[in-house]
């Protein structure tokens, strides 16, 4: 991490890439230091010093004025100078341990550090934290002593003043091989009680691994005893020749990006170094082996030793080499790499193939050092002088871990490191060619397949190795990786596909129905796992129809799958991309009708149903339900099925009965339900009807009169006329000439058929007769009209061999003829005896009838008379008019100009009067009666000719009163008050 300057002291950062992996910054402090540093820490972003005065800083490094200045209970006189600080990884619990064997305690909270009497007189060289990463308290944590011994203690900070820290202090082991230089302490499993322990001494390194034990409540006592007593540790030993180099035990950090399914870093595999006098001992912390026992003993073998041989050649001052290597002094691990610190200069080295990546001097030899310290958090790493803080900043420090691995056959690993798409090509190419290899090549595929090698290549490999099933794999996650734009390159690869997937099935089918073993290539899977197979392939197919149907030319696939005479793939491609156009015309080349049906029902595009309705419709088995499919369809033009219905009436028609017949049924529901108002629907049905091969029309009738009800005619009168008559529906016929207006014809038309003389009547006269005589009543009151037909139908029944007798009877149902209208139609024959009766009534009839006329010429006379002395009265009316009389428009005095006297006794000025009627009359008789008043007035005509004007005048204006005559009538519309009236007039 780097510091920010502002914030009182600082490190340069570095961020780009091409910046070296490792660069050494120092921190400048902004403050003042009394004294020199005698140990350091750095967690979770938390950075103590500790001077030699005895005073502890601690820093907040996310708050750099964020400072905490804390003092030990007691002088470095009485208690010793503090010589090493351990700080856990949370940053929540610090233990100090001084030259005199004296140990503290101080929480996060908490500036006052508390003795830890248990372990007075302990120098701590190493301290194993719990796994569990505590905060409250340290949980059970174990202590390196500079004896070999390692103490168990659980230490819960506390205020009061007599109670002790750490709940206990048990010494549980003793290696027995001088000071404990590291502690490491880990979960193996889910299992809490299950852990590992790692011990290293200058010259051991001790590996255990088992089940701790768990008694009673949390810190009610050792955890650890039970490991160490019950377990045989797992031992590497080195050369105890060499001096005393130091020695220390480190682990990685924490990993920045764990996988998705650990919970914390405790499930992730660390890397360890044991810094020794023979070099650098590392490798990974596994935490799974094949037997848990030799865990320890797999371990080590897995680790190797960096010797400090294959470190930089240090060099006199002279720029020579020197003869011997000087020791290291101190480690610590990165993500990938192993820093080490000799005289001054920094290394950094790759744990994967211990190449050198960074060597600096960085210091001057003879400066005193507190180590290498690293942030295991925050993947922070710090170096530290008695004076100086420098941060060791890591950019991109993976940057060529995928070349390591790819060189060291670490493919899966590679592909995880490699970040760029020229890194990823790279590693998919190597590894899929080592797949190869190998023979796992449906693994190949799928690498291959996210290469650039060469796409050819690629696939003649896997067809010379007869792969197909890898070939089709490669080419379904190359198929995945081709740009959209890429639509040839797509459509190809995309059919090649489905060449091979029906190759696939083929071969499936082949082997199930021939119960023969597949070749060595496949397995040798036996038929019966071939049947779970064929499903699994064609499912895979599916899938890949369905995601990649845009990139698939239809054309090109129904003729591949065609060829392999997949019909189960060839109808699921076609409904796939929607082509239920193919998939019927399918059905229907085979006759395979309800098929067909099935898919037309699901379909809503109105073009599908006027392709397929014809010959679908001919099939009797699917016809019923075609039409309810097609009664539940909106929007359908009908005239378009038209074609449909009339094939299925020629086919079916003739061999149901009309309520059977579907056409019939469809049409019904068009015009009943959708209420349709198509000439040529209602042209078909009647045409349907009309033709079926029963005599019973009542169906047409009653649809005939079920339009005549509903005061509309769709239908075409003549076509349906024409179509009555060719086929024989008398009563229909005569319906639609009744519905014409023609009713002569109508009941020509009916008395045309003879028949058996049998009607709904029992009159004997038979129906059509019947039919003839109901229509002659039809008129109605055209009493002429109703004669001259009804004489049309007595001319039939007289005509009949049944007697006059009968005859007359039956004729009498019509009131206006008369015996000596039928006499004409009688046989020459005839006896007079057998109407004599008729003929009297009928002389009788007539002497009335003249009486009768005689009656009222008598009284038309009498009438003439009396309205001739009416006329002779009317030259000596007269009206009287009293001197206070007034004009009914102006109000003035009657007398005072001409004026005019009505015998409703009204009266008006002529002028006043002639403006009224002028409001009241049309344009044409206003014009007129302003052109004789000029005329009148200018006295230009004379004699016979001004009479007549103002004789025309007088008839014009005084023909009848305005307020009596209709004139009054025509102004009902306007108001009695107007504009020009006073409105105050009118108030009540």
């Amino acid at each position: 991490m780097s510091l920010d300057p502002s914030l009182g002291y600082a490190a340069g950062s570095a961020t780009d890439t091409a910046l070296p992996v490792f660069d050494v910054q120092k921190v400048q402090l902004r403050f003042d230091i009394s004294a020199d540093f005698v140990a350091a820490q750095v967690a979770n972003n938390v950075l103590i010093l500790a001077l030699s005065t005895g005073r502890i800083l601690r820093f907040d490094l996310d708050n750099a004025e964020d400072i905490d200045d804390i003092d030990l209970p007691k002088r470095p006189a009485e208690i010793g100078v503090i010589r090493k600080l351990f700080l856990d990884p949370s940053a929540s619990h610090l233990i100090i341990s001084t030259t005199l064997g004296e140990n503290f305690y101080l929480h996060t909270q908490s500036r006052q550090p508390k003795a830890l009497a248990g372990l007075k007189g302990v120098q701590v060289e190493s301290i194993a934290w719990n796994p569990s990463q505590p905060t409250a308290s340290t949980r059970e944590i174990l202590v390196g002593a500079a004896d070999g011994n390692v103490y168990e203690t659980f230490i819960e900070p506390t205020t009061e003043f007599y109670r002790r820290q750490e709940k206990f202090v048990r010494n549980v082991y003793n290696t027995q091989d001088g000071a404990v230089v590291g502690l490491y302490a880990d979960v193996l499993s889910a299992r809490p009680d299950t852990r590992r322990v790692m011990v290293a001494t200058a010259h051991k390194l001790l590996h255990f691994s088992g089940r701790t034990g768990r008694q009673g409540s949390e810190g009610s006592g050792s955890v650890y005893a039970k490991l160490f007593e019950g377990e045989t540790p797992a031992v590497n030993e080195v050369d105890r020749t060499g001096g005393n180099a130091a020695s220390m035990l480190v682990t990685t950090p924490d990993s920045p990006d764990p996988p998705p399914s650990t919970i914390d870093s405790q499930g992730v595999d660390r890397a360890y170094a044991w810094l020794t006098t023979q070099g650098i001992f590392n490798g990974q912390l596994i935490t799974t082996a094949a037997d848990p026992a030799v865990l320890g003993r797999q371990l080590f073998r897995e680790s190797k030793m960096l010797t400090p041989s294959k470190l930089p050649p240090m060099q006199t001052s002279g720029g020579r080499p020197r003869t011997q290597q000087p020791p290291v002094s101190s480690i610590t691990l990165t993500q990938h790499h192993i820093l080490a610190f000799v005289e001054g200069r920094l290394t950094g080295i790759n744990r994967l193939d211990e190449s050198i990546v960074y060597n600096q001097q960085v210091l001057d030899p003879a400066t005193p050092t507190l180590g290498l310290f690293a942030d295991h958090q925050k993947s922070t790493y710090w170096l530290f002088t008695q004076t100086e803080i420098f941060e060791v900043v890591v950019t991109d420090e993976s940057r060529d871990l995928w070349r390591i691995l790819l060189q060291q056959s670490k493919y899966e690993e590679a592909q995880r490191y490699a970040k760029t798409a020229e890194q990823k090509d790279a590693v998919a190419s190597m590894t899929g060619d080592h797949l190869i290899s190998q023979g796992k090549f449906a693994e190949a595929a799928v690498v291959l397949g996210k290469s650039t090698k060469a796409f050819e290549d690629v696939c003649l490999t896997f067809i010379d190795k007869g792969e197909q099933d890898a070939l089709r794999k490669y080419l379904l996650v190359k198929l995945a990786s081709l740009g959209k734009k890429a639509v040839m390159q797509r459509m190809m690869v995309a059919s090649w596909l489905v060449e091979l997937f029906m190759a696939k099935l083929n071969q499936l089918d082949d082997t199930i129905s021939t119960k023969a073993e597949l070749t060595a290539t496949q397995s040798m899977v036996s038929a019966a796992d071939t049947k779970k197979l064929l499903p699994a392939t064609r499912k895979e197919f599916q899938d890949f129809v369905t995601r990649n149907k845009a990139d698939l030319d239809p054309k090109t696939v129904y003729e591949v799958i065609s060829s392999h005479g997949r019909e189960e793939e060839l109808l699921f491609f076609a409904n796939v991309v929607e082509d239920y156009n193919y998939v019927i015309a399918y059905w229907v080349q085979r006759e395979r009708w309800t098929e067909a049906m099935a898919v037309l029902k699901r379909q809503t595009t109105p073009e599908m149903f006027y392709r397929y309705s014809t010959v679908l419709m001919a099939q009797q088995s699917v016809a019923v339900e075609l039409a309810e499919v097609l009664m539940r369809q909106q929007g359908l033009g009908v005239k378009k099925l038209i074609p449909a219905l009339l094939n299925y009436n020629r086919i079916v028609g003739g061999s149901v009965t009309l309520a059977q017949n579907q056409a019939v049924r469809y049409l019904l529901f068009c015009v009943n339900h959708a209420e349709s108002k198509e000439p040529a629907v209602h042209n078909t049905l009647i045409s349907l009807y009309a033709a079926h091969p029963s005599k019973d029309e009542s169906a047409l009738l009653g649809y005939l009169q079920t339009q005549a009800d509903l005061h509309q005619q769709c239908y075409d009168a003549d076509f349906a006329l024409r179509l009555c008559r060719a086929h024989g529906r008398v009563r229909s016929a005569v319906h639609i000439f009744v519905g014409m207006g023609c009713f002569g014809e109508a009941v020509e038309l009916a008395l045309k058929y003879e028949d058996d003389g049998e009607d709904a009547g029992g009159k004997g006269w038979g129906r059509y007769v019947e039919l003839a005589a109901d229509v002659a009543d039809r008129p109605g009151n055209d009493e002429a009209l109703r004669k001259k037909l009804w004489l049309k139908v007595a001319k039939k029944v007289i005509g009949r061999s049944k007697g006059i007798k009968s005859a007359i009877e039956f004729l009498k149902r019509c009131e206006l003829l008369r015996i000596e209208d039928l006499i004409p139609f009688f046989p020459d024959f005839v006896v007079i005896d057998d109407f004599k009766e008729e003929i009297c009534a009928a002389l009788e009839d007539y002497s009335r009838r003249i009486e009768g006329l005689r009656v009222e010429m008598d009284e038309s006379a009498g009438t003439a008379e009396h309205i001739r002395e009416d006329i002779k009265k009317l030259d000596q009316r007269y009206a009287i008019v009293e001197p206070g009389e007034r004009c009914w428009k102006c109000r003035l005095p009657l007398l005072m100009r001409q004026f005019f006297v009505f015998p409703c006794q009204h009266a008006f000025h002529a002028d006043c009067l002639g403006e009224m009627v002028m409001q009241s009359v049309g344009m044409g008789k206003g014009k007129r009666i302003r052109e004789l008043r000029t005329e009148i007035g200018r006295g230009v005509a004379m004699g016979k000719r001004r009479e007549g004007m103002v004789k025309e005048l007088d008839g014009l204006v005084a023909g009848a009163c305005v307020l009596c005559s209709d004139m009054a009538v025509k102004m009902i519309d306007e108001p009695f008050v107007t504009a020009a009236d006073n409105r105050e007039e009118w108030a009540v």
